[in-house]
């Protein structure tokens, strides 16, 4: 009956394991997985998107053009962001961050000139600039919530994952006690078949013996009646014994 329940129990979380898996493999599709606690970077770390060269090489190597051009008008948002990044002269006023999306609000002193930058894993997504408080603010509450949004399909990933690893745990877990119940099962039914043909044999033993017994017990009485007899022919006529 033990056994019994754990074989159930087993294919109960294998079939859970297997609803599961296929929402991870769902999810998988949509997106990846929320980082790892303590591994999200900074703002300063931030970087334009991979394959984004032109962005790059102005943010790392701004000319003298550059320099005296209005802003944002030699070279995009994200590469003056990141060239003011790189100055150090921005100040970091907000940050949400959701799974691996956040949301930041930059400000540039020198021009009381706001950034407001939405960004995924490493890398710049978008970069808005603003010299409106308000318009700024607005934007990034409306990037903030971008990121919660975004940031759901990787958050379902990374429940489903450790749903599926944690089932995969207790399956393991009941696949191996249930082949110590059929070991043990297995070695019972040897010992019982043991002690079935041992009873079986002590069984006819004890029939043989009985048989015997009763033998012996005829005999006796046979051999006790012809030495009672004897005893008489040999008594006869002699006085009675007192």
């Amino acid at each position: 009956m033990r056994f019994s329940l754990v074989i159930r129990r087993a294919l109960l979380l294998a079939g859970a394991y297997a609803f599961w898996h296929a929402g991870a493999v769902q999810a998988g599709q949509d997106g990846g997985t929320a980082p790892v606690a303590g591994t999200r970077p900074a703002v300063s770390e931030l970087t334009p998107q991979p394959g984004d060269a032109a962005s790059a090489s102005a943010a790392s190597a701004p000319t003298a053009a550059d320099a005296s051009a209005p802003a944002g008008s030699a070279r995009g948002d994200v590469a003056e962001l990141m060239q003011l990044i790189h100055d150090s002269n921005l100040s970091e006023l907000r940050t949400t961050y959701n799974g691996s999306y956040g949301a930041s609000l930059l400000f540039y002193p020198a021009r009381m000139t706001y950034y407001v930058a939405l960004f995924q894993d490493k890398h710049f997504w978008r970069v808005i600039q603003s010299d409106d408080a308000g318009r700024a603010e607005a934007i990034y509450t409306d990037f903030a919530q971008q990121t919660a949004r975004l940031a759901d399909v990787e958050i379902r990933r990374t429940q489903l994952q450790a749903q599926t690893a944690y089932l995969q745990g207790i399956i393991a877990t009941s696949q191996e006690q249930a082949q110590r119940l059929q070991a043990d099962v297995e070695v019972a039914r040897t010992q019982q078949a043991k002690v079935d043909d041992y009873q079986r044999q002590a069984h006819g033993e004890a029939l043989t013996l009985s048989a015997e017994r009763d033998k012996a017990q005829a005999q006796l009485r046979q051999v006790q009646s012809e030495v009672e007899q004897l005893r008489q022919q040999a008594e006869a006529g002699l006085p009675a014994q007192k």
